[in-house]
């Protein structure tokens, strides 16, 4: 049986806050990448002449391949380190992005969103593994929780920008800031970001272990505990790309401006900065099965409020208490994820976690543009995804108390050794 290690302590503090910084920075362009398609979606629909199936797509095409480059990254980060894996996947997202202010179709938006959600989808098991591995491993979960709240807080940004960017093209200006910036840092993080992982720093008891995929997820009784991180990434997510990318365009289908429907997302997105944030400094300090409970029972009340608020101000505070819960809980969801897994397996878990949570990000709105095409209201789009975090709940509680469980043997064992 395999005894997870704490996490070694960098050498300099000033380290292990630069390497958080890097990774909360390369998060905030995630997040003002990921809500940018979301918020100019209807500019974008206008522009090319797209069907509402056709929108789902175009919403499903960066996190189709978040798939793929989450379980190659997490893998290969295994193998040769984190810092290089990430810095290619930041240029590679930068110059992707920036590519889909001169895309002229459907297809082509489609291809190069394809290709940023590659880029997207590689680092985001690296940030996460980087940042809970740069602290001891009591305040990893905070480590990933502050990391993270840099998505929301690059989200909101985007919200904020996009209302004075309403006119005929201008929605390119977007993706011309979200393109050049993340190609601008990549030369600060081959100078700052520091490695918190190689196999140099591995035993030799280590390097021999098993490292086969399947072993890796599935070996040491670890089965059950995978099962419930896939069952509560791809609900979670589900919920959070359904609300994500299609809140605007349902907003402004009821009648709201594009301002108004820029407010409201902007709510979400503050509520989600301070649900990180909170969040994640609960569960370094409480019970992991409290605060999970709390989180889901969050959603639903979130999800109810928002399907049954009228007006302005109410829909506003429905959707940052969403935001608070829904992206919160998911960041609480990345930070159980590092801990479920030793350090020389984590990329690999990690990675297999985040490629399962993207087919949730791909599936919401995909589903929410059926739902959409089917009943325009949006009461009862956002409702209909109420179920689905209902089954997402119950797993992730189920994994709250096998990671405790784990951890508390892991001691025990440490102690009599």
């Amino acid at each position: 049986m395999t005894i997870s290690v704490p996490n070694a302590v960098p050498k300099k503090p000033a380290v292990m806050y630069m390497t958080l910084f890097m990774c909360f920075c390369i998060a905030i362009l995630e997040g003002f990448d990921i809500q940018s398609i979301g918020v100019v979606a209807s500019s974008i629909q206008a522009e090319f002449n797209l069907s509402k199936g056709q929108l789902g797509w175009i919403f499903s095409a960066a996190t189709l391949g978040m798939f793929p480059g989450a379980i190659v990254a997490g893998r290969l980060s295994d193998k040769i380190g984190r810092k290089k894996i990430l810095i290619f996947s930041v240029a590679l997202f930068g110059i992707m992005s920036l590519m889909t202010a001169f895309t002229i179709d459907f297809s082509s938006l489609v291809i190069v969103r394809f290709l940023t959600g590659i880029g997207m989808g590689s680092a985001l098991p690296l940030m996460i593994a980087m940042s809970s591995e740069s602290v001891p491993e009591r305040w990893s979960a905070t480590a990933v929780s502050v990391m993270y709240a840099g998505v929301p807080f690059g989200a909101a940004i985007t919200a904020l920008l996009a209302g004075g960017f309403n006119g005929i093209g201008e929605w390119k200006n977007i993706f011309y800031l979200g393109g050049l910036t993340p190609i601008a840092i990549v030369p600060l993080l081959f100078i700052f970001l520091k490695e918190t992982y190689t196999k140099k720093e591995v035993s030799q008891d280590a390097v021999t272990e098993n490292t086969d995929f399947k072993f890796i997820l599935f070996g040491e009784g670890r089965t059950a505990t995978t099962i419930q991180i896939w069952l509560s990434f791809l609900g979670t997510l589900i919920v959070l790309y359904f609300i994500l990318n299609w809140l605007p365009v349902l907003m402004q289908n009821n009648g709201l401006s594009l301002k108004s429907a820029s407010n409201i997302q902007v709510a979400y997105q503050v509520g989600g900065v301070c649900g990180v944030l909170i969040l994640g400094w609960l569960l370094s300090n409480i019970k992991l099965r409290s605060v999970v409970i709390m989180i889901y029972i969050g959603i639903l009340v979130g999800l109810s409020a928002l399907t049954f608020s009228k007006s302005l101000t109410a829909l506003i505070l429905a959707s940052g208490l969403s935001g608070f819960f829904i992206t919160g809980g998911q960041s609480a969801l990345y930070a159980l994820a590092a801990r479920a897994y030793s350090k020389k397996m984590r990329g690999t878990g990690v990675g297999v976690a985040v490629a399962m949570g993207r087919v949730g990000s791909f599936v919401g709105p995909l589903l929410a543009g059926v739902i959409f095409s089917y009943n325009s209201n949006s009461s009862f789009v956002i409702g209909s995804s109420i179920p689905v975090i209902i089954i997402a709940g119950v797993a992730a509680i189920l994994l709250a108390n096998n990671i405790a469980r784990r951890e508390k043997s892991d001691q025990l064992a440490l102690s009599k050794g």
